[in-house]
């Protein structure tokens, strides 16, 4: 594919969809209108970034090995694994996706806000299923994961099957989960409810109605005590919605007596003012009034990032020709393994331009704002 015919194929159908319920007779304003339309100004610039490179932290079989997590979590949180049983590789986690997984052992709240693509599911699902082989399956409900979106929910689910059901016998994981979203149909709404799961998949709509319906009263009752609340997309609620959802959160921890009820979020990368201490304190607000308990700016985790290439510096005489030199030479240069890419100075400037660049004020590796093609405004 393409990407920027492509782009100019959905301008093109956006311009004709526009243009066919406005008919304009004055020749001046029509003009203007026409005007409007060739210059782009009912539809963005397109915009370039490079995915960042995540810095890696321990293993599944690391932390094991540390306590951190129970032995049965080397057989769950495994990568490429099959229906054969014990298949897969030692599983490597992001270094913030670590971090979260020992905040959730501390038993504190906590909240990941990373990109997308930077695995936040994980930092949630692997101290909720952690708990679960340490304590035992099959004593109700032990967590509630909180969806904004049934699409959300189903993708989670598909992905759970992976770690809890592939590579075990007759696919019966360690740990049992079950999506309970008004999307299911009678017999496995009936069947949820006769046998519930560890782990309960739904949204804040649904979760409404089980509070309130006499029919899930048994999985009410089967989620007292409930240690883990997350709310995945934490960004998403806001306004009155978020407020509904507060006054949601609380009342489950007083139904429940869910006196050590841990609450987890996840949200999309911090984009605001300020340094990164103060868009942690902001979110970790945020998410006190949401979750109705204490989060700390301390326990807001960022995504880890590092560079795949080593830093230029433009004010060296040196690396502004080497990369003089290394754009004249054009694309026809070969890079032949990744110790090179890691010297080219074309590779250098570009992560450094579109990837990742230093905070100001701490100099953390952040992500690097999308740049339009057309260059900076």
């Amino acid at each position: 594919m393409n990407v920027f015919n492509f782009r100019n194929q959905i301008i093109s159908d956006y311009r004709d969809y526009v243009s066919s319920f406005i008919s304009i007779a004055q020749p001046r304003l029509k003009g203007f209108v026409e005007d409007c339309f060739t210059s782009g100004s009912l539809w963005p610039d397109p915009l370039i970034q490079l995915n960042p490179t995540f810095k890696p932290g321990k293993s599944v079989d690391e932390l094991v090995a540390e306590g951190a997590l129970e032995p049965a979590c080397s057989k769950v949180f495994r990568r490429d694994k099959t229906e054969t049983v014990g298949s897969g590789e030692d599983l490597l986690f992001h270094q913030h996706q670590e971090d979260a997984i020992r905040k959730g052992k501390e038993g504190r709240n906590y909240v990941l806000t990373t990109g997308t693509g930077s695995g936040k599911s994980l930092s949630y699902i692997v101290p909720i299923v952690d708990h679960v082989l340490r304590y035992g399956s099959g004593r109700g409900i032990q967590a509630i994961i909180i969806y904004p979106m049934n699409a959300l929910a189903n993708s989670q689910f598909g992905e759970l099957e992976k770690f809890l059901k592939l590579g075990f016998p007759n696919g019966r994981g360690p740990v049992t989960f079950e999506r309970y979203t008004g999307q299911e149909n009678e017999e496995t709404r009936t069947r949820i409810i006769a046998t519930p799961p560890d782990i309960l998949l739904t949204n804040y709509v649904m979760l409404e109605l089980i509070l309130t319906r006499p029919r899930e009263k048994k999985l009410i009752a089967s989620a007292r005590g409930l240690k883990f609340l997350v709310l995945d997309e934490l960004h998403t609620y806001r306004g009155r919605q978020g407020a509904d959802v507060a006054l949601l959160l609380r009342r489950v921890r007083e139904l429940l007596a869910a006196t050590a009820l841990q609450c987890v979020g996840t949200s999309a990368t911090l984009a605001g003012r300020g340094t990164w201490d103060q868009q942690r304190e902001e979110v970790a607000q945020l998410a006190t009034r949401l979750f109705g308990d204490k989060v700390d700016g301390s326990d807001i985790i960022g995504e880890s990032l590092e560079r795949a290439t080593k830093p230029i510096d433009q004010t060296s005489a040196e690396d502004v020709a080497s990369l003089t030199a290394a754009m004249a030479a054009g694309p026809g240069r070969a890079l032949e393994s990744f110790e090179q890419l890691e010297e080219d100075p074309v590779a250098r400037w570009v992560e450094g331009t579109f990837g990742i660049v230093p905070e100001p004020v701490s100099g953390r590796l952040i992500r690097s704002s999308p740049i339009p093609l057309t260059g900076k405004k």
